[in-house]
């Protein structure tokens, strides 16, 4: 049985190559990319057995998605539906002041309709840790159900539960997402949570370790995971606040990088390191995919293992 299972959609991610705008773009590079299939694939790719289980259209877009993470090597099992269709994303990449554009296109996608009791609960029951992230009960009514009785079902079965708070705005409003993801806190022993959500979206204050210290008192939370963007991550565990800076990189492709960071602290911990150094790993896992095109880590146990030994050459230094 897989140590990790995963839950939400991934989508076809469609882009003009290059820095090219869409409405002038004669060829789009396809990738397969969602928050928790890159979860799964990240911790994966440093040694934890996973599996990405979602409701996928039986169509060749579906097929495609599912195929593309089968090769990156985790598991998948998924309920293939005859209604609803493949969600996609267009991403056009851009420099500042342009930035970096995401237009969404996954309404009445399969998984909107998924209901908790179409999934294998053994396989939730059995793994160590279960992950989904806030985008999934963002989608509809049906998975604002489906991910807290999913959630209830995993810690039934003695299961670790581990959110990623993230927030889409183009997904669902403050005051929605604040309503639904408190509900589900009672259900979630890891969070990790960008510092900026915590102050939008839950009315928090505070700079990141009192964010992160804030959030674990009041929840109840086993681990919190605060992350700050260029500035690094603040872990709070037993009561003890840890600071992990980030790790310099190139930037070719940042879509992943926090999904990135997230599996590889799942993986890290659950292969048995402390929290401290599963946040080193975690920061050098994101360092390393921002500099690969696509969603996904396409990361490797030695490469992450050799950016920690010369981030802790440079600290002695």
């Amino acid at each position: 049985m897989s140590e990790l299972v995963t839950f939400g959609e991934s989508m076809l991610r469609l882009s003009p190559p290059g820095h090219e705008r869409l409405e002038n773009a004669t060829e789009l590079e396809v990738h397969a990319g969602g928050s928790e299939s890159n979860v799964a694939i990240a911790a994966q790719r440093l040694g934890t057995e996973s599996t990405w289980t979602s409701k996928v259209p039986e169509t060749p877009l579906g097929r495609r998605v599912v195929g593309e993470l089968r090769q990156h090597g985790i598991e998948t099992d998924v309920v293939w539906s005859h209604r609803g269709r493949q969600g996609t994303y267009y991403l056009e990449q851009g420099g500042s002041p342009r930035g970096t554009n995401v237009i969404y296109d996954r309404a009445d996608s399969a998984i909107t309709t998924a209901s908790a009791s179409e999934f294998n609960l053994g396989l939730i029951q059995n793994a160590q840790v279960f992950f989904t992230s806030g985008i999934t009960p963002a989608l509809s009514e049906s998975l604002r159900d489906a991910t807290a009785n999913l959630l209830k079902a995993a810690r039934q079965g003695g299961t670790t539960t581990a959110v990623d708070f993230n927030y889409r705005r183009k997904l669902w409003s403050p005051e929605e997402a604040e309503s639904t993801m408190t509900r589900l806190f009672p259900g979630i022993d890891i969070l990790i949570i960008a510092a900026r959500d915590a102050r939008t979206v839950l009315g928090f204050e505070g700079d990141p370790r009192q964010l992160a210290h804030k959030l674990g008192s009041q929840y109840n939370f086993t681990t919190v995971v605060v992350t700050r963007g260029d500035e690094g991550a603040i872990g709070w565990h037993d009561s003890v606040v840890h600071d992990q800076a980030a790790y310099e990189t190139d930037t070719a492709d940042a879509i992943g990088t926090g999904d990135a960071f997230t599996g590889a602290f799942i993986a890290r911990r659950l292969d048995g390191d402390d929290v401290p150094t599963a946040l080193e790993y975690a920061a050098a896992t994101a360092a390393l995919k921002r500099t690969i095109p696509g969603d996904a880590a396409l990361v490797t146990a030695e490469e992450v293992e050799e950016v920690v030994a010369e981030q802790g050459e440079d600290i002695s230094r």
